[in-house]
């Protein structure tokens, strides 16, 4: 039948809603380029408009009627590059060619625009019409016969007409030519590229051409020609022949060059599937009837009851319902419509509502469609509802029923089973850390101080002690205490101090400076300075200006002197928020310091298997509602809360842009105890199901990694395993240049190396900046809870931990242990306990001696050759967090409360002189260890500065000896005689400690002289 028959693709764009201004004035100029098969068309520019009406129909030739259905029909919306800069992508749609309605059965549909990465920032829809008309051909046969049968009275005049139609036909396509190339200099110069014979579009051949019609019409002037077309002739028998692709254009979607980013959004995770219900409206025959009471519609497949909102019943509902289809006990699912007709009790007044149900339509879950992105969205569409009550109007029920995934563009604000449905507290949300700048006050000096000194007798002589604090929210700083004399009546004081608060974006208004008195108390004066309008600087060539700000006291005295300071917001500086051994995001305030991406950073978390039950119900079993927290630079992601499984599963998938390599991910597990309130309307804190951290430079590039990691916590009673967490992780990098690049930059902002801020300001402003992103996370909607934050950026790790210093100690130990192996080694080959080695050092020392141009060589190729021979055994996988190194299966119950304990400590009085005890026999060996490492500084510095003449003179003596020996003798000679000397045989030595070790413990050091 097809091969009869002529068929057309017509698509009507109508509108669109809620674009995303684009023209940076707030609005944007929207047009619309359609591709189908090679053929493009475009929409006139709508100039200025967020929601464009556009109400325009193109056609497009269908070469291959049987390969329409692996076709794909692609818009994309642009905004005009007249109005702007450049042509800016506005949203894209793909729609698929089976998805496409013959003529008489399609429906109006607004479609959701898509990014073209996962970086654009689009919003808005689409409102189109799309289908097909087919237009039978008659057989060649049949016109043949016809053409015998009206035998025209003259062949030379119908051969004549033939020839006139057949030359409007080609001053027409002329016409449509001429105008196509005075529209190409107001289109855009990437458009596709063709011959003059592309340009041309054939109409399909007809047998009637020879009919000699009496008075052919014109045909009508072509309002929208292509802007690009294929000859498709010799193909369209045979659609699976190799055709010619379209130049691709700098505004052409991925799909076109053959690469979809869509498809590789999910490719570290599993796709689950989920049953989507999406239930918009009702429709009631009698609405006059129905118009005063309430809908809603009931969803009930196998365990699960679920009620849409109510609303009257003109209004629409439009929620969309995710049943996780693994978890389903039953395979139909049974939709309805209820009523709530509203009654008054005659004797009580009290008004009622009774429901009753108007409905309902069944579906079978095996023979429910599937759809997987980016596939278009299912059409929605009315149902009769059957089982209605006798003498109801007749209802119909507008809903889509489909099998998707978590991939499926509706799953995030749809209603979940698997998280509880539709509580904002058990949602996936991204939570970005505000913009932390250091906000730098210098105290210069202040003037004419009036100082509030009392009764002028009494007080007469008395000096003040002035101070000036600073209060920016809730940071305070002080500056050093002056003296002034209040005889004067003016009060000069100079400060040239530097105070450091951390400001956050949107800043706070005020910065509070307050002069103040120590010897009444009293404050002399306050001014205020505006934070928005305070300069801003990334560097520190240029200086800011200082400012005078008058100082106020009160009512009474309205001016009590001025203040000198200087302002100014660093941008320059990276505000560290979390240790620096785990830092994730090293780039600088100001974004006109910030660098580009090198890398990609992919993690997908799949799952969890093994998890403890957390939350004990009184006499149930406990259960566990876990979720996970994954945080890299700014960003923060919380997963979905799987409620009541001790293996969820997850399937979510996050991206990263990657600044520096040498950053650590932290990756968080949690049981969710936020999404229940109990009577008194409190929230309970999250707890701690596990934590790991996860280097980037330990991964190797354009790799997938999926393992399993431990989930281990502490507690009080020692170390548990809650389970484990299985995550893929990719890092991504297009460039080795940049990645190597990396290596060699350093790590900070310029501004930390040229003004660096001290150890212990640093130390302060860390964990000020960390209660600032507690407090605005924990001030989001919902919440991310303090307890989350303050574990994930380890605000406890300056807290005194004994594990921790042992912990600390023996990395000490493990570091020195190398050097002590080698110092073990070179005296077994001083006692010779293995002569065939001792022989061979001796023989490697003659050739070091003899040819010392060889050292740096041999040592560099050494060092290669024993790199390389540990390269098969590096690690193959991102490490986790070691209990063995982390010493938590060594220490005592007692230590570990010691660690949990907040500070200042809850523990009773006995507890604390335990540990005060424990610790103060810690530190005196520490402080043994101390004095003993500066008794040997002491002792060398002793050869120089005559503590013990004697012992002073001997070292001038053989100092003076030693230098006449080196001068006579050959140094090569000298380093050969002592290695011989220190490898010589244990005959020729003494068991007694050599003259020099003597010589060197018997000198002074100011051990003695310590109290």
């Amino acid at each position: 039948m097809t091969e009869n028959c002529s068929r057309t693709l017509i698509v009507e764009v109508s509108n669109a809603r809620n674009l995303m201004p684009k023209d940076g004035q707030g609005t944007a100029s929207a047009y619309v380029l359609i591709d189908y098969d090679g053929q493009r068309r475009r929409t006139k520019t709508k100039f200025r408009d967020l929601n464009p009406q556009w109400d325009e129909k193109h056609e497009f030739l269908v070469h291959d009627p049987n390969a329409m259905a692996i076709e794909t029909l692609e818009l994309n919306i642009y905004n005009d590059r007249k109005t702007g800069k450049r042509s800016t992508f506005l949203g894209k749609v793909k729609l698929s060619g089976s998805s496409f309605a013959k003529s008489g059965s399609e429906n109006f549909i607004y479609y959701p625009l898509e990014k073209r990465s996962v970086f654009s920032q689009i919003k808005g829809e689409i409102g189109l019409k799309v289908y097909f008309v087919d237009e039978e051909l008659p057989p060649v046969a049949d016109a043949a016969a016809m053409e015998k049968a009206e035998a025209p009275a003259s062949a030379e005049e119908a051969l004549a007409t033939a020839e006139k139609a057949e030359e409007e036909k080609k001053g027409t396509v002329d016409k449509a030519e001429k105008k196509e190339e005075e529209k190409k200099g107001d289109q855009e110069k990437a458009s596709l590229s063709s011959t003059s014979n592309d340009q041309e579009e054939k109409p399909p051949e007809n047998p009637k051409s020879d009919e000699a019609p009496a008075a052919p019409a014109t045909p009508s002037e072509v309002k929208n020609p292509p802007i690009a077309h294929e000859d498709k002739a010799k193909t369209q028998k045979d659609h699976t022949t190799s055709t010619r692709k379209p130049i691709s254009t700098e505004m052409d979607l991925k799909s076109l060059s053959g690469s979809d980013r869509s498809r590789r959004t999910y490719d570290l995770v599993d796709r689950v599937p989920f049953l989507f219900v999406r239930v918009l409206k009702a429709k009631h025959s009698n609405l006059e009837s129905v118009r005063s009471c309430s809908t809603f519609a009931k969803l009930v497949i196998g365990t699960h009851n679920i009620r849409t909102k109510r609303a009257a019943a003109e209004k629409d509902w439009d929620q969309v319902f995710a049943f996780d289809k693994e978890g389903l006990n039953s395979t139909a699912l049974d939709v309805s419509v209820w009523i709530g007709n509203k009654e008054t009790n005659a004797e009580t007044g009290v008004e009622t509502v009774t429901d009753s149900c108007l409905g309902n339509v069944s579906f079978d879950v095996q023979e429910v469609p599937k759809r997987v992105p980016p596939d278009s969205p299912l059409a929605p569409q009315w149902y009769t509802l059957e089982g209605s009550p006798e003498n109801s109007p007749a209802t119909d029920v507008m809903l889509a029923v489909w099998i998707g995934t978590q991939t499926d563009e509706a799953f995030q604000e749809a209603w979940q089973s698997d998280s509880g449905g539709s509580i904002p507290e058990t949602r996936a949300k991204v939570y970005l850390s505000p913009n932390l700048w250091y906000l730098r006050l210098t105290v210069i000096q202040t003037q004419d101080l009036q100082l509030d000194s009392g009764p002028p007798e009494p007080n007469k002589g008395r000096s003040h002690e002035l101070y000036v604090k600073a209060q920016l929210g809730a940071q305070i700083f002080k500056t050093a205490r002056s003296s002034v004399n209040s005889s004067t009546s003016l009060a000069n004081q100079s400060w040239n101090e530097d105070l450091v608060f951390i400001a956050a974006e949107p800043f706070e208004p005020y910065l509070v400076l307050s002069v103040e008195d120590v010897s009444n108390g009293q404050s002399v004066g306050q001014a205020k300075v505006h934070i928005p309008t305070v300069e801003r600087r990334i560097d520190d060539r240029t200086i800011s200006r200082s400012q005078w700000f008058n100082l106020f006291c009160n009512d009474k005295r309205p001016y009590t002197g001025r203040i000198h300071v200087r302002v100014c917001l660093e941008g320059g500086y990276h505000v560290l928020d979390e240790a620096a051994h785990v830092t994730s995001d090293v780039q600088a305030a100001s974004k006109q310091l910030s660098k580009p991406p090198i890398g990609l950073l992919e993690v997908g978390i799949r799952g969890a298997t093994n998890l403890l039950p957390v939350k004990f119900g009184d006499g149930s079993r406990g259960t566990t509602d876990a979720y996970v927290v994954a945080k890299y630079g700014p960003k923060w992601v919380r997963t979905r809360t799987i409620l009541d499984r001790f293996n969820p599963s997850w399937q979510e998938q996050h991206t990263w842009d990657v600044h520096d390599q040498c950053t650590v991910l932290t990756i968080g597990v949690f049981d969710n105890g936020r999404y229940k309130k109990d009577d008194s309307s409190k929230l309970d804190k999250d707890a701690r199901i596990g934590k790991l951290r996860i280097r980037l430079s330990t991964l190797e590039t354009n790799r997938v990694y999926i393992n399993w990691y431990p989930l281990t916590v502490l507690h009080p009673s020692g170390a548990r395993r809650m389970g484990e967490i299985q995550l893929a992780i990719r890092f991504s990098c297009s460039s080795w240049m940049n990645l190597l690049h990396a290596y060699a930059s350093p790590m900070l902002p310029r501004m930390h190396y040229v003004r660096p801020l001290g150890t212990a300001q640093q130390d302060i402003l860390r964990r000020t900046a960390m209660k600032i992103v507690t407090v605005r996370l924990a001030r989001s909607e919902p919440s991310m809870g303090h307890e989350v934050v303050q574990y994930m950026l380890d605000t406890d790790m300056n807290i005194w931990s004994m594990r921790r210093s042992k912990a600390n100690w023996f990395r000490v130990v493990g570091c020195l242990s190398r050097v002590v192996t080698l110092a073990r080694w070179l005296d077994e080959i001083r006692i010779w306990s293995h002569p065939p080695t001792t022989v061979l050092v001796h023989v490697l020392l003659i050739s070091v001696v003899l040819c010392p141009h060889l050292i740096l060589p041999t040592v560099f190729m050494y060092a290669f050759f024993i790199i390389m021979l540990k390269f098969r055994n590096r690690p193959r996988g991102p490490t986790n967090a070691d209990p063995r190194l982390s010493y938590v299966n060594v220490v005592g119950p007692d230590e570990l409360d010691e660690e949990m304990d907040g500070f200042p400590t809850a523990r009773s009085f006995d507890q604390v002189r335990v540990r005060y005890d424990r610790l103060r026999a810690l530190a005196g060996r520490a402080q043994t260890l101390l004095g003993d490492v500066a008794a040997q500084g002491e002792r060398v510095e002793a050869l120089f500065n005559w503590r013990d003449p004697r012992a002073t003179g001997i070292f001038v003596v053989f100092c003076l000896f030693a230098s006449l020996v080196f001068y006579l003798v050959p140094f090569k000679a000298f380093v050969l005689g002592a290695g011989f000397y220190y490898l010589r045989h244990p005959k020729f030595r003494d068991d007694m400690p050599s003259v020099p070790i003597n010589f060197f413990k018997r000198l002074p050091s100011y051990s003695d002289q310590i109290l």
